[in-house]
């Protein structure tokens, strides 16, 4: 890819993907809004703990007008389905913590920072004192029946949307503090 932004996104991609790919359970310990990349990394952990106040989406379409790597819609497909996934990225939206728990992008709410702290020190010391291999296998199955895009198979979409007037309007816009003017080119 010849963008700056292709090659950041080859980055990102990589990072998550080690990530995921890390042998022991991840915890994810999430207060207030959970947006963009965030959200992202939240999507490769195991287990996902929010407070009452946490959000989470990818508003995308109302911010940058561009689009998720390939791996990361699949991962926010594989966690919440294929129409939860473009409802939110559809209509640019964070869902709030009670409806995040019941989509699957969150495991588990407690009411606040301090708590959220303990609970995920709690979280990773139970899972900690289980079967390690059992975890290991357990981990690398679920992502080998998730169905992940190749970058190769989406470039197309991602030069699409990080080539378009409209992603270089919505940086502007973002920039400047203003509201995207859309043209869809």
């Amino acid at each position: 890819m010849s963008s700056g932004r292709g090659r950041s996104s080859y980055l990102g991609d990589r990072v998550l993907g080690t990530l995921e790919l890390c042998r022991v359970p991840v915890i994810a310990a999430i207060a207030g809004a959970c947006t963009g990349g965030g959200a992202g990394i939240a999507a490769c952990c195991d287990i996902r703990i929010g407070t009452e106040t946490t959000r989470i989406g990818f508003p995308i379409a109302r911010t940058l007008g561009n689009c998720l790597s390939m791996s990361n819609i699949s991962r926010v497909v594989s966690l919440i389905g294929p129409a939860r996934t473009k409802d939110l990225i559809f209509k640019a939206r964070l869902a709030e913590a009670p409806e995040a728990l019941a989509l699957g992008l969150l495991n588990e709410i407690v009411p606040d920072v301090e708590t959220l702290q303990t609970r995920a020190l709690e979280t990773a010391k139970l899972v900690a004192s289980h079967a390690p291999i059992t975890l290991e296998v357990t981990k690398e199955a679920v992502r080998r029946i998730r169905r992940t895009l190749t970058r190769d198979e989406g470039e197309d979409l991602i030069l699409r949307a990080y080539m378009s007037e409209d992603f270089r309007e919505g940086m502007d816009a973002f920039l400047n503090k203003r509201t995207p003017n859309w043209k869809g080119k």
